[in-house]
């Protein structure tokens, strides 16, 4: 009964509870733009010879013949998920951050340590993530996938649960584990990297003293999505198509390399990049929201330095 009162009222407990602020923040934010990357990383249906639809038409052709709301297809999934993934990831970092900073004797965390920290918060946090993403996806490509066919479909996250339990069990919901693990670890030392590196160059001596804006928070968060996305954006597409194929005897995809292989030589070398700027611009919008409701969230909660991790004075939210 005790637990959570004194959980919160630690500074483990608030760096917990800001990040699940941030994740919320960045689904509400994101998921608009990120449907349209899902559905543009899809194989196309029609010979690799035709033009690629851009992510502009994309949108006109969703909200024509499906309706706005449309594009929030598939966030209630991970909306009831993000807070706590995204709360175990910023926790994550600010532990393996404070563990590192002890042990170094650091008065602000090298960027090695920095990356090192990210590596941990994005392996640890796919265990939650890989689930979600899986049921997502398979929420966002619904329509396209049951608009050549006469089939019920399902109308929610439970359904497609029940449906995977159903022919695959537990190891279903899972499938793209690995894809998951090798995208996220390496782009979250990108991540948590380019956001201390930014918010430094963009406000000297702020992770020492905390002295910084809202809109350097909002920028160095944007900059910390966009890049972390570019450097992972091929295995995120390799990820959406194992993830996003129809489970059967004869899948058209039977693995990381196989997908690869067969995406280049239907498709070509492009493919790995076909929404990238799509990708890039939901990232910069989400990640400064997540960002910026963190570190808010954690002064509002206590004005002090949590851990010494450099949150000492009162935001600024002037530019």
């Amino acid at each position: 009964m005790e637990f959570w009162p004194e959980f919160l009222a630690g500074t483990s407990g608030q760096e917990f509870l800001a990040g699940g602020v941030g994740g919320i923040a960045g689904v509400v934010a994101g998921h608009p733009l990120d449907t349209v990357r899902i559905r543009l990383q899809q194989p196309r249906a029609a010979s690799a010879s035709a033009p690629p639809i851009r992510a502009t038409a994309l949108i006109r052709q969703i909200i024509a013949s499906e309706g706005a709301l449309a594009l929030y297809k598939g966030m209630s999934s991970p909306v009831a998920t993000i807070a706590f993934q995204n709360a175990v990831s910023f926790q994550t970092y600010a532990l393996c951050s404070r563990f590192l900073q002890r042990r170094e004797k650091e008065e602000a965390l090298s960027y090695k340590n920095v990356a090192i920290a990210g590596v941990c918060a994005g392996t640890l946090q796919t265990l939650i993530l890989s689930p979600v993403d899986l049921i997502k996806i398979r929420l966002q490509l619904l329509t396209d996938r049951v608009s050549s066919k006469r089939a019920v479909r399902p109308v929610g996250p439970l359904d497609i649960v029940r449906g995977i339990l159903r022919k695959e069990g537990i190891p279903g919901l899972y499938r793209g584990l690995t894809i998951t693990v090798i995208r996220d670890a390496p782009s979250h030392a990108v991540y948590f990297g380019t956001y201390e590196y930014a918010r430094e160059c963009l406000h000297p001596g702020c992770r020492e003293n905390g002295d910084e804006t809202l809109m350097t928070m909002l920028t160095a968060g944007g900059l910390a999505g966009a890049f972390s996305w570019m450097s992972c954006y091929p295995l995120d597409v390799v990820k959406s198509r194992l993830q996003g194929q129809v489970p059967s005897d004869n899948p058209h995809y039977r693995g990381i390399v196989d997908c690869m292989r067969k995406s280049v030589q239907e498709e070509g070398l492009k493919v790995f990049w076909r929404g990238l700027g799509t990708a890039v611009a939901r990232a910069y919008l989400v990640n400064g929201a997540i960002f910026s409701a963190y570190e808010m969230t954690l002064r509002f909660m206590n004005p002090r330095p949590p851990g010494g991790l450099g949150l000492e004075t009162p935001i600024d939210i002037s530019a």
